[in-house]
């Protein structure tokens, strides 16, 4: 059994993997081709459907169904309150009877450290039952009992009430009561004081400030005491991180995180539903589940999620508030963990030599690219177009070799990407001119103006310096300008240029090249869709392989190159559109409008201001003020000599 999945209709289901094999993804097309049949089981009802899914993925592990489950179970802080001395331990697995359970938590350790704090306040048992036994026999306590850690009901310095109320007190403590425990200590600590007690108080204090400690590892996040589990979804098209936040009692008790191969196309809420099954097969579930998006079949999974709590489980999305914000958290962390994992791919040599000799041999280069650069287009609607321009070496990001571009052709991508590619190569065929390196007559295209080519060159954008765009080590393994000693940023040629889109953007890319008699640099497109990496004039696109190093590292490089665009189009759209506001006031200069802008430090507040706020500025009168006021508010202005 190589894949099961579930489907009302299983007609529809088939046919979405049927109808045209050319038009599926390769990695649905790798299922295809390896099976030998179908089988299907029919069933009552939709939670039926999923109990047979689960038990049917984690009885034969089909390798196209996503995983999320590792070979790890959740540890737990369990109180045994059903023996006759409670004990603390750690346990994983199935819950026993009479046993309370705090958690789960991310690690033992974690939970370790937590009962070592507590331990000082309420010293209940943590030793097995044979050294519990054997304590017994010889009348002697083990090392807790001596450093006063454990109250040694072994030896009977307490009795057996005394050490269950120690252990009750551990438990509402855990569950979120700390107050009361904390006052009663600094009573107790300021008593001990008023006698003279010196000793006895500092041991207090001491009590207080590690419970203090042991709070500050349980920081409350949602108010109401809130049971329920945060999850957040990060993904791209090959892989997806998932991120769960345990929270119990209000309190982050634990967090845990995987990141898994995509297998075949999925929606966010369809990678929900996996996780929901596989996660809580086994696993506690909490009384309220948070996820980004509602799995397809929202009614059955809660029923059968209910089913197996034996009470109700709410699923929903956060739209506000606390755990709104607290989703917002697990998300980022489920981006960083995505991140991480990729960047762990690049700080391999050995990996990224792999990466550089797949691109090669998938785009039949006569040797491995170790100069990319990548180059994206961002707008809205047409408008603040700008490209970016990304550069990676030996498999590695050179941010000092960041280029940013304004477009000014308007005319759309492929337009956009074929006026980028020429303004970059003009630049380097004219410091290669420059330096005699070329000799001018024999450049096929005309470099025009300071080889600046359509437009020029945004001056405000010739270099990194955006979003960690360092300056560090520019140019090294650049050609240096003998007058200057600087590098030449230009006259250094990629092995392979890659641009974001499809065949239309490649072939753009291409004809620019073309036309500047450049032939020794190799274009490529990534598309975004579905990964297909597309050569210029080809009818078909190259696919590598789902677990390729290379696909890996062109779509690092792409998504860098898209990150890098979009910072600089929203700076450009943000200051255009302050620009835009206050322009629109007449007889406004540029002094009086940065003299606003410094003032109130956005346009956002100055619409908020009144006319007399605004009259505070120096340089704007009163008929100005109210003009400023009616213009950012789409007012018509009063008119002159009425106030406002």
């Amino acid at each position: 059994m190589i894949y099961v999945g579930k489907a009302k209709s299983l007609r529809q289901r088939l046919n979405s993997y049927f109808a045209d094999f050319a038009g599926l993804h390769p990695r649905t097309q790798t299922m295809l081709t390896s099976a030998a049949s179908v089988d299907w089981t029919v069933v009552n009802t939709e939670v039926e459907a999923l109990q047979l899914e689960y038990s049917w993925i984690k009885e034969f592990d089909p390798r196209f169904n996503v995983k999320y489950r590792d070979d790890k179970s959740y540890p737990f802080l369990a109180v045994t309150m059903g023996d006759d001395f409670p004990r603390v331990q750690v346990l994983r697995g199935a819950k026993r009877k009479g046993t309370r359970y705090f958690g789960p938590y991310s690690h033992a350790w974690a939970i370790r450290e937590t009962v070592d704090l507590l331990l000082r306040v309420f010293p209940v048992r943590t030793c097995s039952a044979g050294v519990f036994k054997r304590a017994g026999q010889i009348g002697r306590p083990c090392l807790l009992g001596y450093i006063d850690k454990c109250s040694a009901p072994c030896v009977g310095r307490v009795s057996p009430e005394q050490h269950r109320a120690l252990a009750e007190d551990f438990c509402d403590f855990m569950s979120g009561n700390t107050g009361r425990f904390i006052k009663r200590l600094e009573r107790e600590m300021r008593e001990a004081a008023a006698v003279e007690e010196y000793e006895r108080a500092a041991r207090l204090r001491d009590d207080v400030q590690a419970l203090q400690r042991a709070l500050e590892k349980q920081t409350v996040v949602l108010g109401d005491g809130t049971d329920c589990d945060v999850i957040a979804l990060a993904e791209d098209p090959l892989e997806a991180a998932v991120q769960v936040f345990y929270v119990r009692g209000g309190r982050i008790r634990g967090q845990r995180g995987w990141v898994v191969d995509k297998v075949e196309e999925a929606a966010t809420g369809e990678l929900v539903e996996h996780f929901l099954l596989q996660m809580y097969g086994e696993a506690s579930i909490p009384r309220e589940i948070l996820v980004p998006a509602l799995p397809p079949e929202t009614d059955a999974v809660i029923e059968l999620l209910s089913e197996q709590r034996g009470a109700r489980v709410d699923l929903r999305v956060p739209q506000r508030g606390d755990k709104k914000s607290l989703m917002e958290t697990v998300e980022r962390n489920a981006k960083e963990s995505l991140a991480q994992h990729k960047l762990r791919r690049a700080s391999d040599l050995t990996t990224r030599s792999r990466a550089l000799q797949e691109i090669a041999d998938a785009l039949d280069l006569d040797q491995a690219p170790l100069r990319i650069e990548c180059y994206d287009v961002s707008h809205i609607q047409g408008s603040n177009v700008v490209a970016s321009m990304v550069v990676f070496e030996d498999g590695l990001a050179r941010k000092s070799e960041y280029r940013r571009f304004s477009i000014r052709s308007g005319d759309g991508d492929v337009a956009s990407i074929y006026e980028v590619i020429c303004r970059r190569f003009k630049r380097y065929l004219e410091e290669r001119v420059a330096t005699g390196e070329l000799d001018g007559e024999s450049v096929t295209g005309d470099l025009g103006e300071n080889g600046d080519g359509p437009g020029g060159m945004n001056d405000a954008g010739a270099g990194g310096g955006v979003n960690g765009a360092s300056q560090a080590d520019p140019g090294a393994g650049m050609p240096i300008d003998p007058e200057t000693g600087r590098p030449r940023k230009f006259a250094y040629p990629p092995n392979l240029v890659v641009v974001d889109g499809g065949p239309a953007q490649a072939a753009a890319a291409q004809r620019a090249l073309d036309e500047l008699g450049i032939d020794d640099v190799a274009v490529c497109g990534l598309a975004k869709r579905l990964e297909e990496v597309w050569l210029p004039g080809d009818d078909q696109p190259v696919i590598l392989p789902r677990a390729s190093e290379g696909l890996y590292l062109l779509q690092r490089v792409r998504d860098e190159a898209h990150r890098f665009a979009i910072n600089f189009h929203r700076a450009k759209r943000s200051k255009s559109l302050k620009e835009s506001a206050l322009d629109q006031v007449p007889g406004l200069g540029p002094a009086r409008r940065q003299a606003l802008l410094r003032h109130f430090g956005s346009v956002k507040r100055l619409r908020e201001a009144t006319a007399e706020e605004i009259c505070a500025v120096p340089g704007i009168g009163p008929s100005t003020a109210e003009a400023i006021v009616a213009a950012l508010r789409g007012e018509s202005p009063s008119p002159a000599g009425q106030g406002s």
